[in-house]
């Protein structure tokens, strides 16, 4: 979708879809539009909600049947177990997911993981292709006037290409991108100091599993402690991302940075940033 900047000052039914690495602003400007009435659609809410509810549900049974007095409960359907995902916490997606590592130490077995990560990966391309008929529904089931994307940091991993032309022509696509080195650094810094579960492109996670257990001098997966991979693997990745995004960017949308999205205080705000966006991409 590309816009003029009068075009998208007159648009009635503002939609965009909010693209970049966990940290940069994403969901703060989402929850911030949705205080001013937009619709803020989460595509991990709608991951963990419609299309890993059963599995997450499943593992975490599976683990709950582990212990003897759970299990006694659970079989006699005296306790029921639920999946409380919100928007700003999406733990259970998270606990899907998992670190590769050794199980003893909370990691998953390496057949497994890659299972989730396809799984993931599946769910993460349906609920993009729900794009279309949440704004359909924003607007005439909840009467909202704007829709925001808040899509997730590994989406540039998808490689298929049906998502990206289906958010191109639904919505405009607005790549946050970090240019300085300090924010770089406080991204890679908050993912160290609390490693979370990462999606990884098959591809990428083989080469860098196999450089890991020859630094460590490891043989297998199993034996990797799983924290120390996730930190180890993060830097890897994102700078891996970069030229993704800015590939998704240029064909697609408008880029701005993070820092600009951080002097973000509302839709004013937001709106004009989106138009410097469009300006600067016009020749």
């Amino acid at each position: 979708m590309r816009l003029n900047v009068e075009q998208y000052r007159n648009w009635d039914h503002k939609r965009i879809t909010l693209l970049g690495m966990s940290g940069v602003g994403k969901t703060y400007i989402s929850s911030m539009l949705r205080s001013h009435g937009w619709f803020h659609y989460s595509g991990d809410y709608r991951i963990g909600t419609r299309y890993l509810d059963e599995d997450i549900m499943d593992l975490i049974k599976e683990q709950a049947m582990k212990v003897p007095f759970l299990r006694e409960l659970l079989k006699n359907d005296w306790i029921y177990i639920r999946n409380n995902i919100r928007v700003n916490d999406l733990g259970p997606v998270l606990s899907f997911v998992g670190k590769l590592g050794n199980p003893e130490q909370g990691g998953v077995p390496l057949d497994d993981f890659m299972k989730r990560q396809a799984q993931y990966r599946d769910a993460e391309i349906a609920a993009m292709h729900d794009v279309p008929e949440f704004i359909r529904k924003a607007q005439l089931i909840y009467g909202y006037s704007h829709f925001v994307n808040d899509a997730g940091g590994s989406l540039c991993e998808l490689e298929e290409p049906s998502v990206f032309e289906t958010l191109a022509e639904h919505t405009l696509i607005l790549y946050i991108k970090v240019t300085t080195k300090d924010e770089e650094q406080k991204l890679i810094e908050r993912a160290r100091s609390d490693p979370k579960p990462l999606y990884y492109r098959p591809t990428f996670l083989r080469e860098n599993m196999a450089v890991y257990l020859q630094e460590q001098a490891l043989q297998f997966a199993a034996e990797m402690e799983p924290d120390e991979f996730t930190r180890w693997v993060f830097p890897r990745l994102f700078h891996s991302r970069i030229p993704r995004y800015e590939a998704i960017a240029r064909d697609y949308g408008y880029t701005v940075t993070s820092e600009e999205v951080a002097q973000v205080r509302n839709e004013r705000d937001f709106n004009a940033l989106v138009e410097l966006a469009i300006s600067r991409h016009q020749p």
